[in-house]
C-alpha cells in the first residue's frame, strides 16, 4: 500500500498536468477552428468538456490527498497540497458557476461571446498547472532523495548492495 501512495504522489499530478495541457492548451482553442464550429455548438462542447474535466480533477485532488495523508511528508508539500485543492475548489465552485451563467446567456442569445471570468478561469488553471509542476518536483526530490543518500552512505562505508 505504501508502494502505491508513494507512486501516485508522483504519478498523479503528472498525470493532471498532461490533462491541463491536453483540455487547455490544445482542445479549447483548437475546437473554434474547426470548420463548421459555431459559437453556440463550440461553447456546448466546451461545457461538456471542462464538467467532464472538473470531475476527473476532482478524482486525482482525492487519490493525491489520500497518497499524501497516507505518506510521510515535508512541509512544502503539505503547502503545495493545500494550494492545489483550493485553486480547484475556487475553480469549481466559484468559477464555473460563473462560466456556466455566461454560457447560458450566450446560447440563450442575450450575451456576447468572451468575457473576464474566462480569462479568470485561464488564470486559475495557469496557476493550477504551476503548483502541480512544483508538487510534482518536490515528489520527485524525495522520492531521488533516500535512493541516493543510501547510495552515498554505501559508497562511504564501503558496502556493496547484492
Amino acid at each position: 500500500m505504501r508502494a502505491a501512495a508513494l507512486t501516485a504522489r508522483l504519478v498523479i499530478p503528472a498525470i493532471w498536468l498532461g490533462l491541463i495541457i491536453a483540455i487547455d492548451l490544445i482542445e479549447a482553442p483548437l475546437k473554434f477552428q474547426a470548420p463548421g464550429i459555431t459559437i453556440p455548438l463550440g461553447l456546448g462542447i466546451g461545457r461538456l468538456v471542462f464538467t467532464a474535466m472538473n470531475i476527473v480533477e476532482g478524482v486525482l485532488a482525492l487519490i493525491l490527498i489520500a497518497a499524501v495523508v497516507t505518506t510521510r511528508q515535508i512541509r512544502p508539500a503539505w503547502t503545495l497540497l493545500a494550494t492545489i485543492a483550493g485553486l480547484l475548489i475556487v475553480k469549481v465552485t466559484v468559477v464555473r458557476p460563473l462560466l456556466n451563467a455566461r454560457t447560458d446567456a450566450v446560447l440563450a442569445g442575450t450575451a456576447e461571446a468572451g468575457s473576464s471570468v474566462h480569462i479568470i478561469y485561464i488564470a486559475l488553471d495557469a496557476a493550477l498547472f504551476c503548483v502541480l509542476a512544483a508538487f510534482t518536483w518536490v515528489q520527485a526530490r524525495a522520492l531521488v532523495a533516500p535512493t541516493a543518500a543510501a547510495s552515498a552512505t554505501n559508497t562511504v562505508t564501503g558496502s556493496r548492495r547484492r
